[in-house]
C-alpha cells in the first residue's frame, strides 16, 4: 500500500503542476542536492519520452535542451527533441550539428521490464552504460552526468566506469522513487576529459 500511496501522491502533484510524469520530481530532488546543472548549462536527455525531465530541465537552464527518445516526443517550447536510438552514429552525428558544447547528460530511461528481476537488472544496467559511453563521448572537461540505473550484479562495474571518468561520483535514492525500488542514480560530477574506455 506504502508504494501505491507514494506513486499517487507524486503523480498527483505532477498533474496540478503540469509535468508529464513524476519523474520530474526526482531530478528537481538530484538537482536540490548536488547542484549538477547551471544556468547557461547545454543539456541532453536520453531515454527522455515523454518529457518531464526535459520541462525540468527547461526550468533550469537557458542553454539549449536537446531529448532523444526511441519514442516521439510531443513538443516542448525552448527545447529540441530527436526521435532515435542515441547509440547509432547518425543521431551522435546529428547532435554534434545540433550543439557546439554539451555540459550535462542526463539519463532516465529503463527498457521494458519482463518481470524477470535479473534479467531486467541485467538490460537496464546495460542500457546505463550505453548511456555513459555515450557522455564520455560527447562531453565538454568539467560536465556532468546523471542516469538512472538498478542496484544488482553488474551495477559495481558501472559504478567503476564511471569513477575513471569523472572525479567526483555518488549513488543517490531519491525520495521521489517508488518504495521498494532498487532503482538508484548515478551522480557523476567534473568530467575528467580524458576518456578511459577499456
Amino acid at each position: 500500500m506504502g508504494s501505491q500511496w507514494g506513486a499517487d501522491r507524486f503523480y498527483k502533484k505532477a498533474v496540478s503542476e503540469g509535468y508529464r510524469s513524476r519523474a520530474a520530481y526526482k531530478l528537481r530532488d538530484i538537482q536540490n542536492r548536488f547542484n549538477i546543472i547551471r544556468s547557461d548549462d547545454n543539456i541532453i536527455d536520453l531515454g527522455a519520452a515523454p518529457g518531464s525531465w526535459m520541462q525540468v530541465l527547461r526550468e533550469l537552464t537557458a542553454g539549449k535542451i536537446i531529448g532523444i527518445d526511441l519514442n516521439p516526443i510531443a513538443s516542448i517550447e525552448g527545447t529540441q527533441a530527436i526521435t532515435g536510438d542515441f547509440t547509432t552514429d547518425a543521431v551522435q552525428q546529428k547532435i554534434t550539428s545540433m550543439v557546439h558544447e554539451v555540459n550535462v547528460v542526463v539519463c532516465d530511461a529503463s527498457p521494458k521490464l519482463s518481470g524477470q528481476k535479473s534479467y531486467d537488472q541485467a538490460r537496464a544496467v546495460a542500457l546505463s552504460e550505453e548511456a555513459l559511453l555515450f557522455a564520455i563521448k560527447v562531453l565538454k572537461p568539467g560536465g556532468n552526468f546523471v542516469v538512472k540505473s538498478f542496484q544488482g550484479e553488474m551495477f559495481n562495474e558501472l559504478l567503476e566506469l564511471a569513477r575513471e571518468n569523472f572525479y567526483s561520483v555518488r549513488v543517490y535514492r531519491s525520495r521521489a522513487a517508488r518504495r521498494g525500488s532498487s532503482e538508484a542514480y548515478i551522480i557523476a560530477k567534473n568530467f575528467k576529459g580524458i576518456t578511459n574506455v577499456a
